[in-house]
């Protein structure tokens, strides 16, 4: 199962519901489940920052779900 599914279906939430948080219609946030589309490093961005874990989670990096320690640089 792709990784945003999961953590998407373990949060019940709909792939509306996320498109709706990443300003994206339902149907550009599916081809981003089943990896029709490359997601732009700004959407794994938000979509690690609203599930609380790590970019390299979402991408299958790491099995490892909580997220890294910020960064004291911005």
């Amino acid at each position: 199962m792709n990784r945003l599914k999961e953590i998407r279906e373990d949060n019940d939430l709909l792939q509306k519901d996320i498109a709706k948080i990443l300003n994206v219609s339902q149907r550009g946030y599916s081809h981003y489940e089943t990896e029709d589309s490359n997601i732009p490093l700004e959407t794994l961005k938000k979509l690690a920052n609203y599930y609380n874990t790590s970019i390299d989670y979402l991408l299958y990096q790491t099995d490892e779900r909580k997220p890294y320690p910020k960064s004291i640089l911005k």
